[in-house]
């Protein structure tokens, strides 16, 4: 199934990880119109029905086990028909908020699956089909990146795809174009899931669509790192820069 949604004239495949939920859905939702989409989470396809945009396609991939995952989303992106990848947003993640400030064993390990070690292995698997394009490798880290006291794991995975991407960035130039993109806090439920309680925070995290106009801006545009916080947008991110 191929899209009809065009930059000039070249239309666009694009996979998006976490595609059912959050972030990765807004994201979804707003590039439904021009973009031929697949989705992925680990979600059976029976309880996603109904909640993703019409025409996108969806595969069962759970970054709990980083190998399955891998190999699933290959799996799935040829049974939709496709031999090439325009675009790979990796944007599936979890958190836990740490007791204490101290992560259990099972959470740093979990954290580290999903958040780094499925997205390494996912960003291997996908380079073959993203360099017969020309591709670009999205990687969605957080601000959290830089530490943060409540969500140490969390932050430490993030930051591990800020290395990550500038080493691929790197190693695949010329190839396939690589960029880690760090959204601020937005309104998703990420920290109810977590087991954090923001408190009055809550008000000023940014509405999940405003942060997917920033991404598919900073996605369009190519550079990295691009932080996606506050700042951004009250200088109109969510509605200038360039259209994917």
């Amino acid at each position: 199934m191929i899209g009809s949604g065009r930059i000039g004239a070249k239309s666009r495949r694009i996979l998006i990880t976490g595609g059912n939920a959050g972030l990765g859905l807004a994201l979804a939702r707003k590039l439904a119109r021009r973009h031929s989409l697949l989705l992925s989470g680990r979600k059976s396809q029976r309880e996603v029905a109904g909640t993703l945009p019409p025409g996108a396609g969806y595969v069962v991939a759970d970054q709990g086990d980083p190998e399955l995952s891998a190999q699933a989303l290959v799996r799935g992106i040829g049974d939709f028909g496709w031999d090439s990848l325009d675009n790979a947003v990796l944007n599936a993640g979890v958190g836990f908020a740490a007791v204490d400030g101290v992560d259990s064993t099972d959470a740093i390990r979990q954290t580290l699956d999903v958040n780094l070690l499925a997205v390494m292995m996912q960003a291997q698997a996908l380079f073959p089909l993203l360099k017969k394009s020309r591709g670009t490798l999205s990687l969605i880290g957080s601000v959290a990146h830089k530490g943060s006291a409540t969500i140490p794991a969390y932050a430490a995975s993030k930051a591990g795809l800020h290395g990550l991407a500038r080493a691929l960035r790197s190693e695949w130039s010329g190839q396939v174009s690589v960029q880690v993109l760090h959204p601020g806090p937005a309104k998703t439920g990420l920290h109810d899931k977590a087991g954090y309680d923001p408190g009055r925070m809550r008000a000023i995290f940014l509405a999940p669509d405003d942060v997917a106009s920033m991404m598919a801006s900073a996605i369009a545009a190519r550079r990295s790192p691009v932080t996606l916080s506050w700042v951004r947008y009250l200088n109109g991110g969510a509605y200038t820069g360039r259209r994917l």
